[in-house]
């Protein structure tokens, strides 16, 4: 069995605070990718960025001044059609931060189980990153994909630059 990491790709980094030119594209791809899982009866889970009222006042509110993904807002919402492709069951990880512990625990849980592990989702060059290097630590033995053609950045450079740690740290990177 194979396991897709659906990463964030939510309404504020799509078209909401924190949505850039693009994202809405990958809409499709990520869709397509979700239904071909599906098809093969492999596992599907999501991550949800998730902050509460005070997020100006924590750590990444004062470096990233922007509120966004606020619990029970509709920026933090999965977008688009990604919304419609999830199923009773599916598993959600909310996380305050740019990488899941408690996905990280589930992935060390499951160790043995994936015969591989793809992330798609936002934004490339941080949560994206985040959760692929915790993927590759809490199962080292099983390939660890990203698929470029389904993630992406505001920044076009550190796009790029992401996708090249990400092959550094023995991450599969596809259609580059």
């Amino acid at each position: 069995m194979k396991l897709l990491i659906v990463v964030d790709y939510q309404k504020d980094f799509v078209n909401g605070s924190l949505g850039f030119p693009g994202a809405e594209l990958l809409e499709g791809p990520i869709a397509a990718k979700i239904r071909e899982y599906r098809l093969r009866d492999d596992a599907v889970v999501f991550t949800l960025d998730t902050h509460e009222e005070n997020y100006m006042e924590t750590q990444e509110g004062k470096n990233l001044p922007v509120p966004h993904c606020i619990d029970g807002t509709p920026g933090h919402a999965l977008y688009g059609k990604i919304a419609g492709l999830v199923r009773e069951g599916d598993k959600y990880f909310f996380k305050e931060t740019f990488g899941s512990e408690d996905l990280f625990d589930y992935l060390r849980e499951q160790r043995g189980k994936f015969e591989s592990i793809e992330l798609v989702g936002l934004v490339s060059n941080i949560c994206v990153m985040s959760n692929a290097v915790l993927a590759k630590t809490a199962q080292p033995e099983t390939p660890v994909l990203v698929d470029a053609a389904c993630t992406g950045s505001g920044n076009a450079e550190l796009n790029a630059a992401a996708l090249a740690v990400l092959e550094g740290l023995q991450i599969q990177v596809l259609n580059k």
